[in-house]
């Protein structure tokens, strides 16, 4: 199975990266089609929907392999469940999938895209369009994912470097809101590095409250 396609996102590694898709509805990506499926041809109608499914591939937990169990962020990094019972990125195949909202079909083709929880690079396998009627389901449960999500509240402590793409700073906003650290980190003092293009973004976590320390140029 060869990918039809990768996804130009402002996440340089996997730290960072939303844990599900549209938590973060300011980040923008762009999907860029690869041979011979960049023909306009293939995305004839696209534009008609607001929002696709797209299927990939956890690229960067290759080397990890798979597990039976896993411990979801969301119940704390201490509960195990089973892989099944999850969205761990530590899957027999490695696939993910995404739903995310079509910003618009440019020239190549590229789709532009929001809200989607990709690295940089990431590898795409299928990519369909949402259909309202079939794909939602309002009477669905959610297990353990019904738990209250814990946001953080996002304060600035140094000044935005010029030229900041517009939207860049509400984008990196959501991202940090999502608390982007391991569950078992929680050391008020420990200053994390996210690169979140085209900036690297310090920041700490104390009392709920992400602080930025400094927005640099990204490493070359």
């Amino acid at each position: 199975m060869e990918p039809i396609a990768h996804i130009r996102s402002p996440f340089a590694d996997k730290f960072g990266v939303p844990r599900q898709p549209n938590l973060a509805p300011h980040v923008i990506s762009e999907i860029v089609f690869e041979p011979p499926y960049c023909n306009p041809e293939c995305v004839r109608g696209l534009a008609d929907f607001s929002h696709l499914w797209l299927i990939w591939r956890f690229h960067c937990h290759e080397a990890a392999g798979w597990h039976p169990t896993v411990r979801p962020p969301r119940l704390g990094g201490n509960t195990r469940l089973g892989v099944f019972a999850t969205r761990s990125p530590f899957r027999p195949n490695g696939l993910g999938l995404s739903v995310v909202r079509l910003v618009s079909v440019e020239p190549g083709p590229v789709l532009r895209v929001s809200g989607a929880d990709m690295v940089d690079g990431t590898p795409i396998y299928d990519i369909k369009p949402y259909v309202p009627y079939a794909d939602s389901l309002p009477a669905a449960t959610g297990g353990f994912t019904e738990t209250p999500r814990h946001m953080l509240t996002v304060q600035f402590d140094c000044k935005l470097p010029p030229h900041v793409p517009p939207d860049w700073q509400l984008a990196v906003s959501e991202v940090l809101a999502q608390d982007p650290r391991p569950a078992y980190q929680q050391d008020p003092e420990r200053v994390y590095f996210l690169i979140f293009k085209p900036f690297e973004v310090s920041f700490r976590v104390e009392d709920g409250v992400a602080h930025v320390l400094h927005i640099r140029p990204e490493p070359s």
